[in-house]
């Protein structure tokens, strides 16, 4: 599809990529905590895999919290001109 024509790509504006620093840190927190917890069962320490799955949700969805508010913070809202 190398026929596009030159004002088509006029509609698709460049949107400006906004990154939070956090949510990195946060899929890289929820992974150790996974690791930690998974190895902790392996290990025979139910009570321990335990607390540590309920961190990972906790941190899991603080992660998907800071998308969401990034997303909210920095999109264009259709609805104000």
């Amino acid at each position: 599809m190398s026929g596009i024509e030159p004002d088509m790509e006029d509609l698709f504006q460049e949107k400006k990529r906004v990154r939070n620093p956090l949510v990195p840190l946060g899929a890289l927190a929820t992974a150790g905590v996974l690791t930690a917890g998974l190895i902790s069962f392996r290990r025979g320490n139910s009570q321990l895999g335990q607390v540590l799955m309920r961190a990972r949700v906790v941190v899991q969805g603080a992660t998907v919290a800071l998308m969401v508010g990034t997303a909210y913070y920095y999109g264009d809202n259709p609805w104000q001109k």
